[in-house]
């Protein structure tokens, strides 16, 4: 993995990223990671290994690469969990590092028919035994 920057903690991987995220596997070019905030449940980020902080940054393999990580994530998730619709979204603005969110919708669930909330009014933090199953079934439906 190639280093970014000391205040990137998609790099860094240090106790900011673990306050939040759990490590599922590493992917093609990226790695993905559990959110420890399940209102959505099976939400997931795939972040690029690489520092870079745009698609447009992407040479044409590493694009594909990263897309084809991405697709792989939410076709474990629809797997593992049946939801109605995946969501995604790229943001950057605090965490300066390519990285999609993949996160699962559920009719009659949370923000049904509107934008997933990043920071939803009623958190659910399954304990830490949640999250590792929630791992392991992504992890048992990724494919090859």
């Amino acid at each position: 993995m190639e280093s970014g920057p000391s205040d990137c903690f998609y790099c860094a991987r240090d106790e900011r990223l673990a306050k939040i995220l759990m490590e599922i596997c590493r992917l093609e070019v990226s790695t993905l990671y559990l959110f420890r905030e399940q209102t959505y449940r099976g939400r997931c980020v795939v972040a690029l290994d690489a520092h870079e902080t745009e698609l447009f940054h992407l040479d044409r393999d590493t694009l594909q690469r990263f897309s084809r990580d991405v697709a792989r994530a939410a076709a474990a998730v629809r797997r593992a969990f049946g939801p109605d619709k995946i969501n995604y979204a790229i943001y950057g603005d605090l965490a300066p590092h390519l990285h999609y969110h993949v996160v699962p919708k559920y009719r009659g669930g949370p923000s049904w028919g509107e934008p997933f909330a990043l920071h939803p009014p009623a958190q659910q933090y399954p304990p830490e035994e949640g999250c590792r199953e929630t791992i392991r079934a992504i992890r048992a439906h990724l494919p090859a």
